[in-house]
């Protein structure tokens, strides 16, 4: 089976595979070597390359309290690493909620996958969930594209979300730290990161977003200025102050299409639109774009 064809069957086979749907994962995607099976919970350890790295503490103990009065309704999927020794592919939060609730035995569902498959199923199940944070969401995305080739359009069809989306979610990881530790922490939104993208001091402007309780068109307003009084030496030329309002609003509008920088520079007698790209894959994308025009 070709990549193509199994980046497509991914999405499709997921609800499948955590036991969500009643029809079965196709059987060139993945075998099955068990049913469900109880095992003593010191057999399973994490995923190491999960994505998701934050567990909310007040959730976790709401679920080992459900979990001491109801077990684990839906069992953990698992792969066989040695013997007697499972890492999980598909349920972390459940595991941890069950140490919690001092469970010595779990329920787990044991797939043969291989790394590739294991990292794509990690990171597609956490993001149809929502249980992920905007910024390890974008860093799922990126080892996807990074270590594996997948396109925007790719990661796209597998979530069942527009490809827009994708590109958005990977513009955050271009923040600098502090501005991701607040992204991380849900002090900031991703709307509100991605108004900071293409700002000269994105990390000060978070501070004063925070501490201010801004909206993000607040945020976006800040970020504007901000561009305006102290921007990069290539956006300086495009956009000026005597850009009026709808101006101003196509040039977001068109750059959340994207999912890249974009000036608008227009005067009576016609004008320019510019689209920032850094690298070879945004370029890509963008000739991909217009080619279906």
């Amino acid at each position: 089976m070709n990549d193509d064809v199994s980046k497509r069957r991914l999405g499709r086979g997921l609800a499948a595979l955590i036991g969500e749907m009643d029809q079965p994962v196709p059987v060139e995607a993945e075998r099955t070597i068990s049913a469900d099976r109880m095992i003593p919970i010191e057999f399973v350890s994490r995923n190491p390359r999960n994505p998701r790295r934050f567990f909310d503490d007040t959730e976790l103990h709401d679920l080992a309290s459900s979990i001491r009065q109801h077990g684990i309704v839906q069992p953990i999927v698992v792969r066989t690493m040695d013997r007697d020794q499972y890492e999980i592919i598909a349920g972390e939060r459940r595991w941890r909620a069950a140490q919690l609730a001092g469970l010595i035995e779990i329920p787990v569902i044991v797939r043969d996958v291989d790394d590739k498959t294991a990292l794509e199923i990690a990171i597609v199940e956490n993001v149809q969930r929502a249980d992920l944070n905007p910024l390890e969401e974008a860093l799922g995305y990126e080892q996807l594209i990074a270590e594996y080739g997948y396109t925007q359009n790719d990661l796209g069809e597998i979530i069942g979300k527009s490809r827009s989306h994708v590109a958005n979610s990977l513009r955050l990881l271009k923040l600098p730290d502090p501005v991701r530790d607040l992204l991380a922490a849900g002090s900031l939104s991703a709307g509100h990161a991605r108004a900071l993208v293409s700002t000269p001091d994105p990390a000060s402007l978070a501070r004063t977003i925070v501490a201010k309780g801004m909206s993000v068109r607040d945020a976006e307003k800040l970020a504007q200025n901000n561009i305006k009084a102290q921007s990069e030496p290539q956006l300086a030329a495009a956009r000026r102050d005597q850009k009026d309002s709808d101006t101003l609003a196509l040039e977001r509008t068109l750059s959340d299409a994207l999912g890249l920088d974009v000036a608008i520079n227009h005067k009576t007698s016609g004008g320019q639109i510019k689209i920032f790209y850094k690298s070879l894959e945004q370029l890509e994308e963008i000739c991909r774009l217009l080619e279906r025009r």
